[in-house]
């Protein structure tokens, strides 16, 4: 299970912290990129303030709580705001997934990577030995931001997307063993 109080966690380039209230517009927002659209593979098709409210006082308070899920919020480490999300989630006893997206306005300054490692320090502390990831065969750019934080690229094949659809991944996997701070 993961372990909440554990959060935030902060590294020089993002904080990785409990998605709050204040983070639904800037949220709904970044979910309607064609980019984010098209490689998130987002669970609903979309996104407003009010859903995104609902949904952070109802399942991704209650996921976190209980520690099976958590959409976290990619935060500035200066002003706290918005960047990007972050999701783990699918977890076994040794294992947890993580997904993730950065709003259109923050791309290109390694976010992603930093993000990357702090969830996997997340999940070391909160018990699990390996994070894993899927990502589009196309999606180029989070397959660098995986290699970058210390991900090994698996095989690839067709399987099922949080949106439900069908897909080409490619797989990755990271032991969570502690590398250095991010």
């Amino acid at each position: 299970m993961l372990n909440p109080p554990l959060l935030p966690l902060r590294c020089d380039q993002v904080v990785l912290r409990a998605m709050r209230r204040e983070d639904a517009a800037a949220y709904a927002a970044g979910t309607d990129d064609a980019a984010v659209r098209e490689y998130a593979h987002l669970p609903e098709p979309e996104y407003t303030e009010d859903s995104v409210l609902a949904l952070i006082d109802g399942p991704i308070k209650e996921g976190l709580e209980r520690g099976h899920l958590a959409v976290l919020t990619i935060a500035d480490p200066v002003t706290d705001d918005f960047t990007g999300s972050l999701v783990l989630f699918d977890a076994t006893s040794t294992s947890i997934e993580v997904g993730f997206w950065v709003h259109p306005d923050h791309r290109g300054r390694g976010l992603t990577a930093a993000a990357l490692a702090l969830a996997s320090e997340f999940a070391r502390r909160s018990g699990f030995t390996t994070v894993t990831a899927r990502t589009a065969v196309d999606n180029v750019a989070s397959q660098r931001a995986l290699e970058r934080s210390g991900y090994v690229r698996g095989e690839s094949s067709r399987g099922t997307t949080p949106s439900g659809e069908s897909a080409m991944l490619l797989h990755y996997r990271r032991a969570t063993e502690r590398r250095g701070r991010p």
